[in-house]
């Protein structure tokens, strides 16, 4: 009779508390643990989490930035388009030739940026190509400006008149 009873107090029990494992889930909430940003998804995984970056190609820009610089620079009306925007801005473009100029770069938002920064900092672009080959834009400027200049800022800068050029360019072709 007692291990009955013990039984019959078991079932009560879990029955009892079924509810409240129920509502938990069991798991760990959304954006809680190792690998997770605590970002929704998309945001924060590869990228700075700004969609108009011009550093992610395509997004924002779709004509203009989806697949490689010489792929998007093969239309030549995108082409012209951004050439007229990035001189409107005052950025020379070495050599005068936008697709060999960007040839390099994973996407056409780091050349344009990589222009921009060229231009303010009054430095020599082919060196920033040459960094920008193996690091980011920010510590190109940090390794190439001096240390007066606060690359974190610069870059947020350039990258801010890229996609104003890229969106110009855009809305011309």
């Amino acid at each position: 009779m007692k291990k009955h009873s013990m039984f019959v107090l078991a079932v009560a029990v879990a029955l009892y508390c079924a509810p409240a494992f129920a509502q938990h889930g069991g798991g760990r909430p959304a954006g809680v643990g190792p690998g997770s940003t605590g970002a929704p998804a998309g945001v924060g995984s590869g990228t700075s989490g700004r969609p108009s970056d011009p550093g992610s190609a395509g997004v924002g820009h779709s004509g203009i930035t989806s697949g490689s610089p010489t792929s998007v620079l093969d239309n030549t009306h995108a082409t012209n388009a951004l050439t007229n925007a990035l001189a409107k801005s005052g950025v020379t473009i070495p050599g005068g030739d936008l697709k060999s100029t960007c040839s390099t770069f994973k996407n056409l938002g780091q050349c344009i940026a990589a222009l921009h920064v060229s231009k303010n900092l009054n430095l020599t672009f082919s060196d920033l190509q040459t960094k920008m080959a193996s690091e980011s834009l920010g510590k190109a400027i940090q390794d190439l400006g001096g240390p007066n200049v606060n690359a974190k800022s610069e870059a947020k800068k350039a990258n801010k008149q890229a996609s104003q050029d890229l969106n110009a360019a855009q809305s011309a072709s």
